[in-house]
């Protein structure tokens, strides 16, 4: 019998590189989601209200996330 554990996606620090090894200018849904600590649900949220710390850009129905924008929020909170 599986557990609903197994079926969840793999989310751990071994799928996502550093946030500083990133060199792309945009991520996917789920990798912002990771760096940011919140569940991709939540980005997705702040995409369709338009009222999330972040907003995406939209690349052919798809959500990409800016890497200087989430480096940004994430230093707001070291100051």
């Amino acid at each position: 019998m599986q557990t609903v554990a197994n079926q969840l996606p793999d989310t751990s620090a071994a799928h996502f590189p550093t946030l500083e090894q990133v060199t792309r200018p945009t991520v996917p849904t789920d990798a912002a989601a990771y760096y940011l600590n919140r569940q991709p649900q939540t980005l997705r949220a702040w995409a369709c209200l338009e009222n999330g710390a972040l907003r995406p850009i939209r690349i052919s129905g798809r959500l990409a996330w800016p890497v200087a924008a989430i480096r940004e929020l994430l230093n707001e909170g070291q100051k």
